[in-house]
């Protein structure tokens, strides 16, 4: 993908890893760079430092997805690239409440959905698109501590899967970022918890990474080299590396 001249939408825009991907887009000379977000003034600002398009959206809302894909395609121009990247964490494990669940499904999950659902058919007509999905390295490992982020992730990434097994042969580019633990409002406070016990990457670092994936249409982003190794030894011995989740589990709440 070339992305000079291209037309790319970032959700989650307004801080963190979005913010990285709409800076280095623009760095890399897009003709257009949409920051979406809930926080329509974090949106703002972002669009205010790149001379990009600030637009507020929901990812919660298919409604507001479907607008916001609707706008861009008729008023700014098709979109090359969307990187569906807002998402949320929730903390905790049986005791997390249904509105809870279903909140971060929706977010997590549903939008990625709904993004493809109005999305893809647009990029099939047109012979092609990228989209790259934010999932965690928790949608391939898991998160120690937070059931509904991990269980989501993993959502996240098996769709994605579905969507380059289904598409990607037709033009449509599907690039999955996966990575532990990222500079952001999200792991604020997080420094020494267990989300970064492989180091905290800055939201430039992930950024590359993902563009250096999406140029050599590479599904897997992995800006933590490790969690190859942690997938390998999963799939090697899945009773080994369940044991050793527990352990590192101990070792924290230890801590």
């Amino acid at each position: 993908m070339n992305f000079k001249d291209s037309c790319i939408v970032v959700t989650g825009a307004a801080s963190g890893i979005g913010k990285g991907l709409a800076n280095k887009f623009a760095a890399l000379g897009a003709s257009h760079v949409i920051c979406a977000d809930i926080d329509a003034d974090g949106a703002a600002r972002t669009a205010a430092e790149i001379g990009g398009i600030a637009k507020t959206v929901d990812v919660a809302s298919e409604d507001s997805i479907q607008a916001l894909i609707e706008t861009v395609e008729t008023q700014i121009a098709p979109i090359d690239l969307f990187c569906a990247n807002a998402g949320i964490l929730t903390l905790g494990g049986l005791e997390v409440e249904n509105d809870a669940w279903q909140r971060i499904w929706d977010i997590n999950v549903m939008s990625h959905v709904w993004t493809a659902r109005h999305l893809v058919p647009r990029m099939l007509e047109r012979g092609g698109g990228h989209i790259l999905t934010t999932a965690s390295a928790a949608g391939l490992l898991n998160q120690i501590g937070a059931a509904p982020y991990g269980v989501t992730k993993h959502a996240a990434v098996g769709f994605a899967e579905w969507l380059a097994i289904t598409y990607g042969d037709q033009g449509i580019g599907v690039s999955v970022l996966c990575p532990q633990a990222v500079r952001s409002e999200m792991t604020r406070g997080m420094e020494n918890s267990v989300a970064s016990v492989d180091g905290l990457l800055e939201p430039e670092d992930v950024a590359n990474a993902c563009v250096e994936a999406i140029e050599n249409q590479r599904f897997l982003v992995l800006p933590h080299p490790k969690v190859m190794g942690y997938m390998q030894a999963k799939t090697a011995n899945y009773d080994r590396w369940i044991t050793g989740m527990q352990k590192l589990r101990d070792r924290f709440e230890a801590g």
